[in-house]
């Protein structure tokens, strides 16, 4: 997909499976009325968010190169944005969380390419590029807050999710692109609602995913920095929504110390959030996710950690002692005195060391599964990743050896010996034997007839995460949504109204234009009755210069208020905003 796009350094070095996700952003397809809608939100924004944001949100937006009046080219913006050692790519609305925190942990922004409708002006529940360019990237523009971003998905990229989860993002997915389509029947979208309502209340444990989850929507989304009293805002919901934006510092939102506690609460995206965490400052992020890091499978493996794998039903991979890695499709475990005496895969199994699979130890050699012991041998104090050449000799385990291992717990390994793997420090991490029988009591987990028999070496489990150890290992450009964001269709009527914004935009630009103001005026009012945007950057343009037009323009927003009273506060908005550039 790189080849459609500008590509530079950092996009270069994405993996393929993630490359599968960007799109062009076809910048030529944004209307007038898109531009307008982008201008309306960010000079709102500005105005308003310069008392309330985070002093990195300003400075962002000039380091950034973001521009108020038209919608950012993002692979125009990947020039600036490599100054502070970030890209940014167009996807098509949402996609995975893990590949999403992934792009973050290559310094990627992910950027959904299409802007909301200007019905939805205030807030969409489906991520556009206000939310995404207006929102995340200037921010990111603080070095401090740019790591914790870059921790955080290099993190969250391997938390285990729970079989449900996919479901519930595509649940989501398609939810929010019905809500932000449309003419969508409010029935379609009750229906959707009621889904997502069901998944949401019928999930069981919360996975890895759910909770780190929780801790990104809580921070990165809706964050709060300074004190419960005074607090401002970083997080790129409320930066990129001219509704929440003012909400949110209402005693109607309740404001909570931001803690590890956060990852326990859920949130619905379709709706203005009832409370907020209040974190003291950036570092105070960093601390808490590495406190939730550190109860993950990934630092803490084990038991537990196998187990989450096998009930994620999903690709992943556990880490032993030695440094080997075993990544697939987790089936079984065998279990003894709370630790794990045997793992077993389903299905295309690799070995790795390091992120690298190992020669002669990928998907064609272990397609039908992978299974070893854990653990260290019955009666005998010395791991086998420990010993010496001496004490393997002892032990009668060199090549050409007959042997039987008796591994604590019950697991017999009976067979001849005929190479080993080892590391870069000299420990052996694989035993490889033939005409070998692999048991467990009377239960036969391995027969001669099968092949060659690889044996993992290692006396603990101290890694379990999603993913594979090496991406090339196994085929991940696999990714199929169900549903594709809808375009807005093109009408003559639309035709007509995105001609009287495009003279509207090019008289202010010093352009040539179609209509003239007066004449656009005199069209809205008579062929577009609904619309309000364009009365108000029509008044922005006459006010003080043409006192009749104006007085026009707002003559024609009274009468759009009177019927449609539930857009009032953004017209009043809109005017206000002008009013106060003037007597400034």
């Amino acid at each position: 997909m790189l080849d459609k796009v500008e590509s530079n350094a950092i996009l270069d070095r994405l993996p393929a499976h993630l490359q599968q996700y960007i799109k062009p952003q076809n910048y030529e397809d944004y209307s007038p009325v898109n531009h307008a809608v982008w201008r309306y939100v960010m000079r709102k924004n500005v105005d308003y968010l310069s008392k309330v944001a985070h002093e990195s949100y300003l400075d962002g937006l000039k380091q950034t190169g973001i521009s108020i009046d038209h919608i950012p080219n993002m692979y125009g913006m990947n020039r600036i944005l490599k100054e502070i050692g970030w890209a940014a790519v167009a996807v098509d609305g949402f996609i995975p969380p893990a590949a999403f925190m992934e792009f973050q942990a290559f310094n990627v922004l992910v950027i959904a390419s299409d802007i909301r409708q200007l019905e939805h002006i205030e807030y969409t529940p489906a991520p556009d590029i206000i939310h995404e360019g207006a929102g995340h990237a200037p921010i990111i523009a603080n070095p401090e807050y740019a790591e914790y971003l870059r921790r955080f998905g290099e993190i969250g990229c391997k938390a285990i999710s729970s079989a449900k989860d996919y479901e519930m993002y595509e649940a989501i997915r398609h939810l929010s692109i019905i809500k932000e389509a449309e003419d969508t029947p409010q029935q379609e979208i009750k229906k959707a609602e009621k889904k997502v309502d069901y998944l949401q209340n019928n999930m069981g444990q919360p996975s890895e995913m759910a909770q780190i989850r929780n801790l990104h929507w809580w921070t990165v989304e809706y964050g709060l920095i300074g004190t419960l009293e005074d607090p401002k805002i970083y997080g790129a919901g409320l930066l990129s929504s001219i509704g929440e934006s003012a909400w949110c510092m209402t005693d109607k939102v309740k404001k909570i110390p931001y803690s590890i506690e956060a990852c326990k609460q859920e949130f619905d995206i379709t709706k203005p959030q009832p409370q907020l965490y209040v974190t003291p400052d950036f570092a105070h992020l960093s601390s808490v996710l590495e406190e939730f890091a550190n109860k993950m499978a990934l630092r803490k493996g084990g038991l537990e950690g196998i187990q989450k794998l096998i009930d994620s039903k999903n690709l992943g991979t556990i880490e032993l002692s030695t440094g080997l890695q075993i990544s697939g499709d987790f089936s079984k475990v065998i279990e003894h005195d709370s630790k794990p005496i045997y793992i077993q895969t389903s299905g295309k199994t690799a070995l790795s060391h390091r992120e690298k699979e190992l020669v002669g130890h990928g998907v064609k050699n272990h397609h039908e599964g992978f299974g070893s012991p854990i653990g260290s041998l019955k009666g005998i104090n010395l791991a086998i990743e420990d010993m010496s050449p001496r004490d393997l000799t002892a032990y009668d385990i060199y090549e050409g050896e007959k042997i039987e291992f008796e591994f604590e717990g019950g697991i017999k390994v009976k067979g001849e010996i005929i190479t080993g793997t080892r590391n870069l420090q000299g420990k052996i991490i694989i035993i490889t034997l033939k005409d070998c029988t692999v048991t467990y009591g009377e239960e036969i987990l391995f027969k001669p007839e099968w092949g060659k028999y690889d044996m993992a070496i290692g006396k603990e489990v101290i890694s379990a995460f999603a993913g594979p150890a090496d991406n090339l290992s196994f085929d991940l450009i696999t990714h199929k949504t169900s549903t594709t964001t809808i375009k807005s269709k093109s009408t003559p009527e639309r035709e007509e109204l995105n001609s009287l914004y495009a003279s509207v935009r090019n008289i202010r630009e010093g352009k040539d234009a179609k209509f003239s103001l007066g004449a656009a005026l005199e069209l809205v009012k008579k062929h577009h009755p609904k619309d309000w945007l364009l009365s108000v950057e029509i008044y922005e343009l006459t006010v003080g210069k043409d006192e009749k037009l104006a007085k026009e323009a707002l003559s024609n927003l009274e009468d759009v208020k009177s019927r449609r009273p539930d857009i009032s506060h953004l017209i009043d908005g809109g005017i206000s905003l002008i009013d106060g550039q003037l007597v400034s």
